[in-house]
């Protein structure tokens, strides 16, 4: 059985239509359901939770063992945005960690975990693809050798809230690699003349690389590829030109 969200319109006027899980679960010919309290009944044996993004309450652990895929070496950054806290901290590394579920926020103790060095420069797609990868070899090694001894988490937890919008808008009076981490993310935005302008690729270290520069609180930022609201991700030096900016010029207007 799959449990997954209850489908959705996922464009303007759209009709309703599945999350990919749910599709892909279909295509199988399994059976899927929006409401945990189903797999109690069900003759579960082990559910697998993977970014559900709700805690599972305790009479359903009572039931049915579970484990949870988290993308992160616990108990660093438990919560719903692990990968992006790690990238926004200047983490050096993360990981997946197999862990027994409880009723805590990611607080139980862990079957498995790999370590995933962290590129000072790489977006959070490409880290978040090599975590799915490096994760999904371990549960289904898990699965098939069985589950290892659980080991209780040790060390000091933090925490890694949702991204709120307003977390997303550049602060152009921070330093230059402290921005570009958070471009790194895919969702970072500013202002022109009123008028938002997505951040898709920066640099802060390189910043020669492209002729468009940002001041921030410690030095340029190269701006690389941006998208002006109602219209597609285009070159920096493109967008300058059409928008007669000049580099050098002051962001978040």
């Amino acid at each position: 059985m799959v449990v997954t969200q209850p489908d959705r319109r996922r464009g303007r006027g759209a009709a309703l239509a599945p999350s990919p899980v749910k599709a892909a679960a279909v295509e199988l010919g399994l059976p899927t359901t929006n409401r945990v309290d189903d797999v109690v009944a069900a003759g579960v044996e082990l559910g697998v939770v993977v970014a559900f993004g709700k805690l599972v309450r305790a009479h359903v652990l009572d039931a049915v063992p579970m484990v949870n895929l988290h993308f992160s070496l616990l108990p660093r950054w438990r919560g719903a945005a692990p990968v992006e806290r790690a990238i926004l901290a200047g983490d050096t590394e993360t990981g997946v960690c197999l862990m027994q579920l409880d009723v805590g926020l990611d607080t139980g103790p862990v079957h498995a975990r790999e370590v995933v060095p962290i590129d000072p420069h790489e977006p959070l797609e490409r880290l978040q693809r090599t975590l799915v990868d490096a994760g999904t070899r371990m549960l289904v090694h898990a699965l098939e050798t069985g589950l290892p001894t659980p080991v209780p988490q040790t060390g000091e937890a933090t925490y890694a809230a949702k991204l709120e919008s307003t977390e997303l808008q550049v602060d152009w009076s921070r330093p230059a690699m402290e921005i570009e981490r958070l471009v790194r993310l895919g969702r970072a935005w500013t202002t022109v003349g009123g008028r938002r302008l997505k951040v898709l690729d920066a640099c802060g270290h390189e910043p020669d690389r492209t002729p468009v520069k940002v001041p921030t609180g410690d030095g340029p930022l190269g701006l690389i590829v941006v998208q002006p609201e109602g219209k597609a991700p285009m070159d920096a030096g493109a967008w300058a030109r059409g928008a007669h900016w000049t580099s050098g010029e002051p962001l978040g207007t």
